[in-house]
């Protein structure tokens, strides 16, 4: 069956894609853009990205694949609330340049600040959620007083792109938005196989797996709500049990000094190994997914986690918390979840459980990003309306989706 016409009434759209951070970085919100935005250009698309640069190293305008990358300064460079009065300067002194903004994310000064200039400026905006957790407390606590300060420029957008049932229930729930208001469009799945033989990162060393040893593989920015360290804390009940188990993280982050603390306190240097893959190498992340013998995320929130769905489509067993997204997946059955507070021997046991008869759910069929962009650009046609003319549709299987 040929897939649906996606571009249909959008030639020569305009696009602006306004983010905390993009590329180079790499993160959920991050790998969302890059791989939308590089499809949607594929499809004849025009797409801008105008994110923060905390660093101030980053080139002001960039292109890679076709799209536009544009940086404005964000403060402070330690933190991670990226007020930039710069980028709300950008847009409203381009009324012109686009016909569409999607603001992605909302835990930022960004999303605000591009929905206020898209207001002003009268081009029409849609915004994904893209929800996360967050090591403080008071940031979590003030979450629904944010959303309601928020809710007069949410209310005037004409879609609220939620990743997950979840997330569009949660809110519905804060914003009291109608339900017409939203959609779901999850995340895409994919990592491709035929990288691994050039990842940068497997050439610099990753040894192969000793005969009999087994991998554990948590992958996530380390920081504390992601809960790297509920593994480490339970990894010499589980080395107890079966010594040939080794676990490796995947991240960085402010965490990181705490969590190789943690390794050396616990005498796990040797069984413990912490460090990030580089963001373009995607090719290093699915050899590192290919090899474990089971994913693990106990992380106290997520929306529709890009990581468990990569390690589903690779057929990897995952091992979660139930609770947020994560307790979504798991209802579908394509996951084994715990409590979110299991205690460390309870953790263990679950590990080892999962190592003994892991769960890998049979021909299921997972999110592709083909499948993500088609219902992306379905959004925007809706938004802009008529106003522009119909492109050739994209070729008969471009959208096919992802079987496990």
């Amino acid at each position: 069956m040929s897939a649906p016409n996606s571009t249909a009434g959008l030639s020569s759209l305009r696009v602006l894609m306004a983010t905390q951070r993009s590329f180079p970085y790499m993160g959920g919100v991050e790998t969302h853009v890059f791989e939308t935005a590089r499809r949607m250009v594929q499809q004849g698309i025009q797409v801008t990205v105008l994110s923060t640069d905390v660093s101030g190293k980053l080139p002001p305008r960039d292109e890679t694949e076709g799209v536009q990358w544009w940086r404005v300064p964000g403060y402070p460079a330690n933190g991670d609330l990226y007020f930039a009065p710069e980028l709300y300067r950008t847009i409203a002194a381009n009324p012109d340049r686009w016909d569409l903004i999607h603001c992605q994310g909302i835990h930022t000064f960004v999303p605000p600040l591009a929905m206020l200039a898209a207001q002003r400026r009268g081009i029409p905006y849609v915004l994904s959620f893209h929800s996360g957790g967050h090591s403080s407390s008071l940031r979590n606590a003030i979450r629904r007083a944010q959303m309601a300060t928020l809710r007069p420029l949410l209310a005037r957008a004409h879609k609220l792109i939620a990743v997950s049932q979840f997330e569009a229930r949660q809110f519905q729930d804060w914003l009291r938005l109608p339900a017409s208001q939203f959609v779901v469009v999850p995340n895409g799945s994919h990592l491709d196989v035929s990288q691994i033989s050039a990842s940068p990162d497997l050439a610099a060393g990753d040894a192969p797996k000793k005969e009999g040893s087994r991998t554990l593989l948590s992958v996530g920015r380390l920081e504390k709500y992601k809960g790297h360290h509920r593994i480490i804390e339970a990894m010499p009940a589980v080395l107890a049990q079966d010594p040939n188990v080794r676990l490796r993280i995947v991240g960085a982050g402010p965490y990181e000094a705490e969590l190789k603390q943690l390794v050396h306190l616990l005498g796990l240097e040797d069984r413990v190994r912490i460090g990030a893959i580089s963001p373009s190498d995607r090719g290093g992340m699915a050899a590192a997914m290919t090899a474990a013998d089971l994913v693990i995320l106990l992380s106290e929130y997520e929306a529709h986690p890009i990581a468990v769905m990569e390690a589903l489509s690779l057929r990897r067993p995952v091992l979660v918390t139930h609770t947020s997204g994560l307790g979504e997946i798991a209802d579908k059955g394509l996951v084994q979840s715990i409590p979110l507070h299991s205690t460390t021997l309870e953790v263990a046991d679950a590990i080892l459980e999962q190592l003994r008869q892991p769960l890998v759910p049979q021909a299921i069929t997972l999110p592709t990003w083909d499948d993500c962009v088609s219902q992306l650009l379905s959004v925007y046609r809706a938004t802009v309306g008529a106003r522009l003319h119909p492109i050739p549709a994209p070729s008969e299987g471009s959208h096919a989706r992802h079987a496990a």
